[in-house]
């Protein structure tokens, strides 16, 4: 990640409609005398595009709505042009994925498991998990703006009582994070494109290699199933539709509706998949 200069101060506010990464871009001079601090926020964030609360941060304090198209996500790293976009996942698809996960004779124990969000974003997915009862929670975010509101609702969550497991934040490229030891369920809302994917797909391979842990994969709104079919070594637990509760549905449909220029459509469901990393190719099972 290319480091932040040192006239950008960032900041999360809390307690306003316009709960947004603030940034100051222009820092006064002493003789500078009634100088305005211009303020900025990531498109897609302000009331004027469109900037709906969803249900989940109204009950719960904390920041997770917000639709940021990819283009508007530029870190400066060389994965931003295929940075899809910010969206956090609908609670209900996480709840019935998870339930299905765990229906699926996983490898290991939930609470031997550790959970990665890849592409996490504000950590809406992050928090859901750290109730399930997974051995460790981990959120990586390429977006310093994104990773930096998800670390502020860490705290939140964790005040508030609701942390089962241990969460982090890492900010960072997925592809450069190193697999956890032990069992993993990898968690991913379609972050990126296919080349990115590719990309993390191959680094899995050398990772794996020997490793007797189990390695399963849940994909909502999977675009590039098609990289994961070409991949040797996996197995496809599911692929269908999951339906959004109707509460969910709702909201979703009206944070769509709320878009200035209508870029983005919602259903009442998500295409997904569930993958499990074949056991011969990771060594024999625990």
């Amino acid at each position: 990640m290319q480091a932040r200069s040192n006239n950008l101060v960032a900041a999360f506010e809390i307690g306003g409609r316009d709960k947004v990464q603030t940034v100051k871009v222009r820092k006064p001079k002493k003789r500078d005398v009634g100088a305005t601090t211009v303020r900025r926020i990531l498109p897609g964030l302000s009331v004027k595009d469109g900037f709906t609360r969803h249900p989940f941060d109204l009950e719960f304090g904390v920041r997770t709505s917000g639709l940021i198209a990819g283009r508007h996500l530029r870190s400066g790293h060389r994965h931003d042009r295929h940075v899809t976009a910010y969206y956090g996942v609908a609670p209900s698809v996480f709840h019935a994925l998870i339930s299905r996960w765990q229906r699926s004779s996983p490898g290991a124990l939930t609470e031997e498991t550790t959970f990665v969000d890849l592409g996490g974003g504000m950590g809406r997915a992050v928090l859901l998990a750290s109730e399930v009862g997974f051995k460790r929670v981990v959120g990586v975010e390429l977006h310093p703006t994104l990773a930096g509101i998800a670390r502020k609702n860490v705290c939140l969550w964790r005040a508030a009582g609701r942390e089962r497991s241990p969460m982090r934040i890492v900010e960072g490229d997925a592809v450069e994070f190193p697999l956890p030891s032990g069992p993993v369920l990898i968690f991913l809302f379609n972050p990126f494109g296919a080349a990115v994917l590719r990309r993390l797909l191959k680094g899995w391979r050398k990772a794996l290699a020997g490793r007797t842990q189990h390695l399963d994969l849940i994909y909502v709104n999977n675009e590039q199933e098609g990289v994961l079919e070409s991949e040797p070594g996996w197995a496809r637990l599911f692929l269908g539709k999951v339906r959004r509760s109707k509460a969910d549905a709702i909201a979703d449909h009206k944070i769509m509706a709320n878009q200035p220029e209508g870029e983005y459509a919602s259903s009442n469901w998500e295409d997904c998949s569930m993958w499990r990393r074949e056991a011969r190719d990771v060594g024999t099972r625990d």
